[in-house]
């Protein structure tokens, strides 16, 4: 894995010097190697700069940037494209020569060839920028899940692109100006959908898509090459159950193969959950030596599924490691957050992300996840919670106009804060589609919340990826179906992966998704939703793969997530970190915030916990802890 930057000036703002600064910050992701170069056009200068983590082709042959052998092209690139080899057999068939057996080369000449269609043969998880010095273009990629990362900055007079937000601030004309929306959005999710982010002029390249900027007019096209809504409009595919199993294990297994290609150590975050279980038990199954695979335990038994993963690693038969970490080792992670996210990010499962990362880096510089899972086979409890009661009555209450006193009754749903949001959200939705936004859509800092708290007028009118979800085709989709969807677009990509892509890269852990595989997504979305969760039973298609390794009866548990034990930590001990950043003082000094509506949530908190109040505090303590380090 690696790291990416590059801009693009009209003026002398692309330099040795901004370039190297913006390059050395991103050291983490690649400390074995780096790079820069500056090319000259009529009426801009391109810089690009690179670091490097050597995964294949250890040697010297892998620097970047690198051009192409008729010096056409030179690519900065930052993944993995696992079918590298069978791409490279055809392009050598055709003619053209390799000085490498690195993936970078066959990219640069799969773009000579195939241009931007190249993309569409790629099996992997990529950013890559292209400049071609004929045409005079820039091209930047971004795989199709979104698994690697890629903001950019853009203004009149400058244009910067990197792996991470905190190299943009390294440019000395990055302006660091809050962004509202960006601010607005955090609050609401805990995490910041695409395309937006913390500041202004500031944005992500969403996934599936490609960025051409013309470096004669400084003209930008972006375009969507992949969309996973392309598969689930599509008519259902009808088969039998064991034909579909038969078809996804192929995938699977396929897709965590190619994931272990490469030429340094590889292993596997094993949770003891499902998803974790299928990807370990079918590489095991194709290995000859035992796999690695690693988990965090805790202490406090609520969190802990370390005796879970320790009895599979003993079925499967792995080279199994378990770290137990304290409370200290967790909450030393904590002051680290606001530099490892340098955007804000409050989901607090990224402590015992980094803390396994941390681990399995000792080991090996390769590990795999099992992210996706949830979203591919549907495994989030809000697929299932009393979500046919509700179009039930949805249905009814639209069709007899029945008053809210007569629904009201019959809803008892914990998803939802209060019933009333649950009436006002669901039953008095338009259409089936607004159902299942509004039944995924995180709500932790409301609107209404979020104008006092910031003294100002919020607009409700931000575009998110959510809004894809009226582009669902209704005729071939049901409400889980655009759940599922929804989620692979938005809480998938901004929250999950991020939380993945820094948390592994801040110890220079390369982390690979075999779930994620594309090939995968497009045959799952075109299977009905009755077939994925079967008699009230999520994931049916995946746990009936691994019950064939694993018995059911050591699976069959509850799930307890890979959170932490908050009350204990925030409230029952006192925690000065906490306080100083959730206090009158700082709150005041950043003015931001009205000090009166969160002293009012501290005092729920301590009076009461509860799962709401306690995020809506953390998300504050997120973002003040965010602005004292980088504002």
């Amino acid at each position: 894995m690696c790291g990416l930057v590059g801009i693009i000036s009209n003026n002398y703002d692309c330099d040795k010097d901004i370039l190297g600064k913006m390059v050395e910050c991103l050291s983490h992701r690649g400390p074995d190697d780096s790079g820069s170069q500056i090319i000259n056009f009529k009426k801009v200068r391109v810089g690009l700069g690179h670091t490097r983590l050597s995964i294949l082709d250890l040697s010297q042959n892998g620097h970047q940037p690198k051009e192409s052998l008729n010096k056409r092209f030179t690519i900065v690139y930052n993944g993995e494209i696992y079918n590298f080899k069978e791409i490279q057999k055809e392009l050598i068939h055709k003619g053209y020569k390799f000085e490498s057996e690195t993936d970078t080369e066959v990219i640069l000449n799969a773009y000579a060839e195939w241009g931007t269609n190249c993309v569409q043969k790629f099996i992997g998880m990529f950013v890559f920028a292209i400049v071609d010095k004929e045409t005079e273009k820039l091209t930047i990629f971004r795989d199709r899940a979104g698994i690697k990362p890629l903001y950019y900055y853009q203004t009149n007079e400058l244009f910067c692109f990197s792996s991470e937000l905190k190299a943009l601030m390294k440019h000395p004309h990055f302006k660091k100006n809050l962004s509202m929306n960006g601010l607005s959005l955090f609050l609401k999710y805990g995490y910041i959908p695409s395309t937006h982010s913390i500041f202004e002029e500031t944005y992500k390249l969403e996934p599936g898509y490609y960025l051409t900027v013309d470096l004669n007019d400084l003209t930008f096209t972006k375009t969507n090459y992949w969309d996973v809504l392309d598969y689930y409009n599509k008519p259902k595919i009808e088969i039998s159950d064991q034909e579909a199993l038969e078809d996804i294990e192929t995938l699977m297994q396929s897709a965590c193969n190619y994931r272990m290609v490469s030429d340094v150590p590889v292993g596997v975050f094993l949770s003891g959950g499902y998803d974790s279980t299928a990807v370990t038990a079918l590489l095991q199954k194709q290995s000859l030596n035992k796999i690695k695979t690693f988990t965090i335990g805790f202490e406090d038994q609520d969190y802990d599924e370390a005796p879970y993963a320790r009895e599979i690693a003993n079925i499967l038969g792995t080279d199994h490691t378990e770290y137990y970490c304290s409370d200290k080792d967790a909450l030393d992670i904590i002051p680290q957050l606001p530099r490892i996210y340098d955007e804000p990010f409050a989901d607090h499962s990224a402590i015992p992300t980094t803390l396994v990362s941390k681990v399995a880096r000792e080991h090996v510089t390769v590990s795999l996840s099992a992210d996706g899972g949830d979203e591919i086979f549907g495994g989030y409890t809000k697929y299932t919670r009393n979500i046919n009661n509700l179009l039930k009555i949805y249905k009814w209450r639209h069709l007899l106009k029945l008053p809210i006193k007569v629904v009201s009754p019959f809803l008892k749903d914990t998803h939802y804060h209060n019933k009333s949001e649950l009436i006002s959200d669901s039953v008095l939705a338009k259409d089936i589609s607004e159902i299942a936004r509004k039944r995924i859509e995180s709500n932790y800092i409301n609107l209404e919340l979020q104008r006092k708290l910031l003294n100002q007028n919020i607009s409700s009118q931000i575009k998110t990826a959510f809004d894809d979800v009226s582009l669902i085709d209704q005729k071939h989709n049901s409400v889980l179906d655009m759940m599922m969807s929804t989620d692979y677009k938005t809480y998938m990509v901004d929250d999950i992966l991020h939380k993945v892509d820094r948390a592994t890269m801040s110890v220079s852990l390369e982390g690979r998704e075999p779930l994620l595989d594309h090939r995968l997504i497009e045959y799952l979305a075109k299977l009905p939703s009755s077939q994925k969760i079967q008699h009230g039973s999520k994931k049916y298609l995946l746990k009936s793969i691994v019950h064939k390794y694993v018995p059911e009866k050591i699976m069959d548990r509850p799930k307890k997530g890979f959170g932490i034990p908050f009350d204990k930590w925030f409230r029952d001990q006192k925690n000065d970190l906490f306080d100083y950043f959730l206090s009158e003082e700082i709150i005041k000094k950043q003015s931001i915030f009205d000090y009166k509506v969160i002293a009012k949530m501290k005092q729920d908190f301590h009076q009461k916990s509860n799962s709401l109040t306690r995020q809506r505090l953390w998300n504050i303590f997120i973002i003040n802890q965010w602005i004292d380090e980088w504002i």
